[in-house]
């Protein structure tokens, strides 16, 4: 009598299912509303399979948020992927990706990292530090695409880069919050290619590609059309 083969574990698997299901609930309630049976009952997976891979829910909070940074700099990657590209039109494709974001069919605009900053930052060190982290990273980026651009391009007005790549991550942070308060994808958008237009206004001879691009985009949707 042939006997049925055990089911064999996947570790990987595991962990995954459950960092999945974190971040499902976790986007959509936050983490104080998001309990640990909650999870175990999202990716199917028993409270004994949680504690062998996670000693507690801070813990998992924390996987889910360094997994959802990884995923952003995978999204991101591509805008700077060609070194040899015009860093301006590196952050126009930076910017384009954070547009496609925004569209993608019966998904919220949200990002883990702010979400855990905005809730935990105050009260717990360990959060703050790694959102701090995630968030210092795509700054960085930005900021050596405006350092690169500043010795190719003239600029009208002197500015530092790392001030304007600040501003431009702590708009696109802010947008993604009110934009759930309004439920409105297309106002992301619009601070967005706000953020494109004031960063061509920087330089006197930005590339004709990214220019042009600039202009298209006013043209085919006004900001002030947007409720």
């Amino acid at each position: 009598m042939s006997q049925k083969p055990k089911h064999t574990r996947n570790p990987a698997e595991t962990r995954q299912k459950l960092l999945g299901a974190t971040l499902h609930l976790m986007l959509r309630q936050g983490y104080a509303a998001t309990t640990v049976d909650q999870i175990c009952a999202e990716a199917a997976l028993t409270k004994g399979s949680f504690f062998h891979y996670f000693e507690s829910k801070e813990a998992i909070a924390k996987a889910a948020v360094d997994a959802f940074a990884q995923m952003g700099t995978d999204m991101y990657s591509p805008a700077w992927q060609d070194a040899s590209q015009d860093p301006l039109e590196q952050l126009h494709h930076l910017l384009d990706i954070m547009i496609t974001f925004n569209q993608r069919p019966d998904q919220p605009c949200v990002c883990m990292v702010g979400m855990m900053s905005q809730e935990l930052a105050a009260v717990n060190d360990d959060m703050r530090t790694a959102c701090q982290g995630h968030l210092q990273d795509w700054a960085d980026r930005v900021t050596l695409m405006l350092t690169a651009a500043k010795k190719i391009h003239r600029v009208k007005v002197d500015f530092d880069p790392d001030q304007v790549a600040w501003f431009l991550n702590s708009l696109w942070q802010g947008s993604m919050l009110i934009g759930k308060t309004r439920s409105s994808p297309e106002m992301i958008i619009a601070n967005i290619e706000l953020a494109r237009g004031y960063v061509m206004s920087l330089f006197e001879n930005p590339p004709r590609s990214a220019m042009a691009k600039t202009l298209a985009k006013k043209k085919s949707k006004p900001v002030s059309s947007l409720s």
